[in-house]
């Protein structure tokens, strides 16, 4: 059996978490974070393309629900979606078992960083022709995270 997004995660932050912390007190925490994002967007930026690269459908809608699909596993989020179609993907996340996870630990800044921090790179690497935003996230204190996937047709 496959193991959820939401488990990884909590797998992860076993190790992540107290490697983070060690290396905010000995580089500082601007340094370290800084560092942190740099290697684990590189990583997350090469799960974007190769996640992209197997798709062999071209509608956005699509490929991006069945990409929230897998991250809200084992009810790791409550979400709605306000658009769906060949070029966009647009829904806001308004409960959140990863931020409820990390401030259950005391660290949800570590837990935007490890979590929230992926999504940039990793909509980096769908494609320049893909277009990513989100203004808010709950781990850090919003009513919800708001996700906006667009393709510019720009090249055509």
């Amino acid at each position: 059996m496959a193991i959820s997004v939401i488990q990884q995660a909590k797998i992860q932050a076993e190790v992540l978490v107290p490697l983070v912390k060690a290396l905010q007190a000995e580089l500082g925490e601007e340094r370290a974070n800084g560092l942190v994002r740099r290697a684990l967007g590189d990583v997350y930026r090469r799960y974007g393309e190769k996640f992209w690269r197997a798709k062999s459908e071209k509608n956005l809608g699509t490929i991006m629900a069945s990409a929230l699909a897998t991250y809200a596993s084992d009810d790791a989020l409550d979400y709605s979606v306000i658009e769906q179609s060949q070029d966009a993907f647009e829904f806001d996340v308004t409960g959140c078992r990863y931020a409820e996870f990390f401030k259950a630990l005391g660290e949800p800044e570590l837990g935007f960083l490890l979590v929230c921090s992926a999504d940039i790179p990793m909509a980096e690497g769908f494609g320049p022709e893909i277009k990513f935003t989100r203004t808010q996230t709950i781990m850090q204190g919003a009513s919800h995270c708001d996700f906006r996937y667009k393709r510019s047709r720009e090249t055509d």
